[in-house]
């Protein structure tokens, strides 16, 4: 039954505001414009819901968004995501769900009676404040966005509350039944994970780094001052009543006795779980529940604005819920459009900026009517374009069309070899195949494009037919299908089976699974056969010319449940393999990261600085001419504070060559600052010699115009626009305006119209940007970076990362001095460890590291029904490690560390599964940290 609203001034005494009415934080208030939050516990039908609400400076009404969180989280995941926004111009609100963060209440799976009438009575106080746009009264211009949990929320929001004007949903569900419940399979993996996140309501489900990764800290009694804030109407008031109810807990009375073991979800989902884990199957009463919780429920209703982004490595929601969404909206009338991107719920690239961007764009188009807002195509995919020569790392590249295709555009068929093949379900449904696994998949789904990946089918316990070798490319996007005749020996007559799709090198042994993806199928009434069209999982992936396309139909899969009575299954393909092409997408070029041509230029900046600021020149050494192409040689360098008697650094001496990117690592007060200042000339040392291409170091050293440098960020006039900035820069160094690439250093920016606005509206990483599109002007030969990272979200990090590689692998060479000891370990192909002043090690990272031949295993906490299981018994750990290939496993608070002797991560993950170990992911164990805490003697960098 859909909600019905009563209007705002008849409900909005309902909403109370608890606490922290006036907690304003002016959070960047370092960067106008300033971003004010206020944190608030709403009373909404006895439950206490933790807000907070951002706004930027703005005069005059503006429109609204609240932004939901994934399951698991809280409204600190989209902190900065609303801190965006209300720079914007949007009023933004977010909240922690009912069960999670510092909410109260039982988990309901948004049910329409309370997650959703919650956002209902969200818009209610929205409507009530005075910077809020309104279409009328009690009705504000208001957009929802989120993802997972919080995408589906914006969906069923759309639907039960017409007040919604436009939803940004990402990485979610249409019909959470299906998505769990595949055909009638359980997806035993997921919803035990699922089930697990929220008895822990806190340790959210992450695709990847996670679904939003949390910003800053939560907001404190130290904040701001309480400052008196406007009521929420109707005679709703602002107040500080204590709020200090334990997280979860439901007011006294309103809970139903529940079953053991059910944290904070309701009784009735705790129960369809246990039902449902313990059965191995689902019910009718477990979809029925499911499906009235999902958008699908109301999908008529939904007739407003949509962008749906959906990720391509996503076992958990597959592109075929975003499909259903599309496809229902459009029918709606509503104006759609589909994204791809790279992620999702089993990792790779989440693309967070960019489609944050892409979102708020949305919202400027259909909540402030900006005619001109550029949404982008009604479809996007990102593909992996190959691997950059220069860094060995994937490119993206978009594929756009102006209209979606679906899953089933342009079809081609491909022919199978079809005789029939037995094989047998094993008693207990072990050992299982493996496909994704949900933790593993960030290092393995997102590479199967460029031919890395991961699976395992047991020999007896699956059937595969091949198809002849690729004459040509064969680029597939959508859901394949095949038509195929099964035979069951089951006593009830059906099969459980599991249908996946294989690219196959030409060698015949080297096979790729995309995406990691398998599609779940239940066959009933099979015992005298039956024909069937099976689904594949829909993906988007270029199979090779002389490569095959491979159908495998197994009987078990480690993410699913099996049937436990053993079984013989018969599978016949009884015509081809029909695939999907897309034919209306046209693939543009890689998108460049903001700093694509550069971090090449950061070279003259701090020559120029020189220039202007150089003190007293003092007579440098003559050149050596064996040293010209070497970028850096430091020879017993030494500076002592001055007028004390310690050295900031001592004896220092290190080589680097050209092409390399150093890490310089230490901890605090280790000399690392001191050491860069003494290179770029802004410091001359008490001992010892730097030459920098053979030129010897002295404030306002010529040879410094090769040398680029970011340090402390760059200082701009607030009222000129970044252009101007630059522009202003360059012109100071004196030199020719041809020399600047000027074009290049704006391109790498990434800046777009905020170009030509005053720097003054610029955020954090605006600056940020723009600071080093600063310091690359001139390419130079020799780049230093000084913590080049603060202030970046991952995705700018990770695009810091790959340029510096780039650039480096260009005949350049790059320092970088970073607190970040994983980025130094992935970026960095050589280090200088120092400590108190003094080198400590320095060489190859490979060789301070050591070899990255052990592997985290990390395991199952509890059964699919809750029960707690122990700690691997001593003797089977002692059994993993002496596995052929196995050098030594051994447990640690995070799991199980196994070093590898020859064997491969496929057979350690077909080997654990068969000795039943609980493993919940594998992947690289990075141990940079390690080694740099043994040789610092754990100080902290």
């Amino acid at each position: 039954m859909r909600l019905r609203l009563p209007r705002w001034a008849a409900v909005t005494a309902a909403l109370t505001v608890l606490a922290g009415a006036g907690t304003w934080t002016a959070v960047a208030s370092d960067d106008p414009p300033p971003v004010h939050r206020a944190d608030r516990t709403l009373d909404v039908d006895g439950v206490r819901l933790d807000t907070s609400y951002f706004t930027g400076d703005d005069d005059g009404r503006r429109p609204a968004v609240l932004l939901g969180h994934g399951f698991g989280g809280s409204k600190d995941d989209v902190r900065a995501q609303a801190e965006g926004l209300a720079r914007e111009g949007y009023a933004v609100l977010t909240w922690s769900a009912r069960g999670f963060g510092a909410s109260t209440g039982e988990i309901g799976l948004n049910d329409p009676e309370h997650e959703v009438r919650d956002v209902s009575r969200l818009i209610d106080w929205l409507a009530a404040r005075p910077e809020v746009l309104l279409d009328e009264a009690g009705d504000p211009r208001v957009g929802v966005s989120g993802a997972s949990y919080g995408g589906a929320i914006s969906l069923l929001a759309a639907g039960h509350d017409p007040r919604v004007d436009a939803i940004a949903p990402r990485i979610t569900y249409w019909n959470l039944a299906d998505a769990l419940f595949p055909d009638g399979v359980f997806k035993k993996l997921w919803a035990g994970i699922f089930f697990s996140a929220g008895n822990g309501a806190g340790e959210g489900i992450r695709p990847g780094a996670g679904d939003g990764p949390g910003t800053g800290d939560a907001p404190g009694a130290g904040d701001g001052p309480a400052t008196g804030g406007a009521s929420a109407g109707g005679g709703a008031t602002d107040t500080a009543t204590d709020t200090t109810t334990a997280p979860g807990k439901a007011p006294a009375g309103s809970a139903p006795a529940k079953p053991p073991a059910c944290g904070r979800f309701t009784a009735e989902l705790c129960s369809l779980y246990q039902r449902v884990a313990v059965a191995g199957k689902p019910d009718a009463a477990a979809r029925a529940l499911l499906e009235a919780r999902s958008p699908s429920a109301v999908g008529d209703r939904i007739k407003v604005p949509a962008l749906l982004v959906q990720g391509r490595s996503d076992s958990l929601f597959t592109l075929a819920q975003s499909d259903a969404m599309a496809r229902t909206l459009a029918a709606n009338g509503a104006p759609v459009a589909v994204d791809w991107t790279s992620g999702g719920h089993d990792g790779g690239d989440q693309e967070a900026e960019r489609v944050e961007r892409r979102v708020g764009a949305w919202f400027d188009r259909w909540l402030k009517k900006d005619a001109s807002a550029d949404t982008g195509p009604a479809f996007r995919v990102s593909r992996t374009g190959g691997v950059d020569s220069t860094n060995g790392r994937a490119t993206t590249r978009a594929a756009t069309a102006d209209r979606y295709p679906g899953l089933a555009s342009g079809t081609t068929d491909v022919p199978l070899d079809g005789a029939p093949r037995t094989f047998a379900n094993p008693p207990g449904g072990a050992p299982p195949a493996v496909s994704a696994v949900p933790g593993l998949g960030g290092g393995l789904s997102g590479l199967s494009s460029l031919g890395v990946g991961l699976s395992l089918d047991f020999p007896g316990q699956h059937a595969r037919f091949d198809a002849k070798p690729q004459t040509g490319a064969l680029r597939i996007t959508g859901a394949p299908t095949v038509r195929v005749k099964v035979t069951s020996t089951a006593a009830d007559g059906s099969a459980v089976l599991f249908a996946k799709v294989y690219d196959v090198g030409p060698d015949g042994r080297q096979q790729v699974l995309p995406a990691q993806l398998v599609a779940p199928v239940r066959v009933e009434d099979a015992r005298n056969g039956r024909s069937v069209t099976l689904t594949l999982p829909a993906i988007d992936h270029e199979v090779e010319a002389g490569h095959r396309l491979r159908l495998v139909v197994a009987a078990t899969d480690l993410g699913y449940a099996s049937p436990a009575a053993p079984a013989a299954y018969t599978v016949a393909v009884e015509g081809p393999l029909t695939v999907p092409t897309a034919p209306g997408l046209t693939t543009r070029a890689a998108a460049l990261p903001w700093w694509v041509w550069g971090l090449p230029l950061i070279g003259l900046a701090v020559a120029a600085v020189l220039l202007l600021t150089a003190r007293r020149r003092t007579a440098a050494p003559a050149p050596d001419p064996e040293l010209a192409a070497v970028p850096l040689l430091i020879t017993g360098l030494s500076k002592k504070y001055k007028g004390g008697e310690r050295y900031s650094v001592k004896d220092l001496s290190f080589r680097v060559e050209q092409g390399q990117v150093l890490g310089l690592l230490g901890p605090n007060g280790a000399g690392k600052t001191t050491t860069l200042r003494m290179l770029m000339g802004l410091i001359a040392p008490d001992e010892g010699e730097i030459r920098v291409f053979g030129q010897a170091i002295r404030p306002g050293a010529p040879v410094l115009s090769r040398v680029g440098a970011f340090v402390e960020g760059a200082g701009f006039l607030p009222h000129l626009s970044g252009r101007e900035n630059l522009d202003l820069y360059w012109k100071a160094t004196g030199r020719p305006a041809g020399d600047a690439h000027v074009d290049e250093a704006l391109r790498i920016a990434n800046l777009g119209g905020a170009l030509e606005r005053a720097v003054r509206t610029y955020s954090q990483g605006m600056r940020q940007r723009l600071a080093l599109a600063q310091a690359m002007l001139g390419l130079p030969d020799l780049l230093i970076l000084d913590e080049p990272t603060n202030g970046l979200d991952p995705p700018q990090i990770r695009e810091m990362r790959e340029v510096m590689i780039r650039y480096a692998a260009g005949g350049r060479t790059v320092i970088v001095s970073s607190h970040l000891l994983a980025e130094v370990e992935q970026s960095c192909t050589h280090l200088v460890v120092m400590d108190r002043g003094q080198l400590v090690q320095a060489g190859p990272v490979a060789e301070i590291t050591g070899s990255g031949d052990t592997l985290l295993v990390t395991l199952a906490e509890r059964t699919p029904d809750g029960a707690p299981l122990p700690v691997l018994p001593d003797a089977l750990v002692e059994k993993i490690g002496a596995l052929p290939g196995v050098g030594s496993a051994a447990r640690t608070d995070a799991g199980l560390l196994v070093r590898l002797d020859g064997a491969d991560a496929t057979a350690l993950i077909g080997e654990l599964v068969r000795l039943d170990v609980p493993l919940t992911g594998v992947g690289p164990h990075r141990r940079l940290e390690d080694a740099f805490l043994t040789l610092i003697g754990g100080g902290a960098a």
